[in-house]
């Protein structure tokens, strides 16, 4: 605006609808990634596999992650959650700091939260969660 050299990077800008439950989103879905020539691994982790879902009753919805193939690097996030306004935001700092999915699998979470979820769904590119135990990962 003012003839400057900045620029407004939009990429990891989350957006959330805060319906019940919330919708939110970060980065590429799969779909738009596709459309733009980048191949893509994914994958969807339904919230029945997130212990604080469980603990409030409520395992409606779940969190996609999708990553660049051949690197894992986090390039979108969809999540559909009672608390998902709240999970794509540590989706888009992750993103924004060019995290793999193994690096976000690899992080410290604290239990018991609905952000956990996304730890989780990062695991799933290799192994299944439904094996853990409550507290393990």
């Amino acid at each position: 605006m003012t003839g400057g050299d900045a620029r407004l990077n939009l990429d990891t800008m989350p957006a959330v609808v805060f319906t019940d439950p919330q919708v939110a989103t970060v980065g590429y879905t799969e779909a738009q990634a596709h459309r733009a020539g980048i191949e893509t691994d994914s994958r969807t982790l339904t919230l029945d596999n997130v212990p604080r879902a469980l603990v409030n009753f409520d395992t409606r919805g779940f969190i996609k992650l999708v990553a660049k193939a051949g690197s894992g690097r986090l390039i979108g996030v969809q999540a559909v959650a009672p608390e998902a306004g709240e999970i794509i935001q540590t989706a888009a700092l992750a993103m924004r700091a060019r995290m793999t999915v193994q690096e976000l699998a690899d992080q410290l979470f604290p239990y018991l939260t609905m952000v956990e979820g996304l730890k989780l769904a990062a695991q799933t590119f290799i192994k299944d969660v439904a094996q853990l135990s409550c507290c393990a990962g």
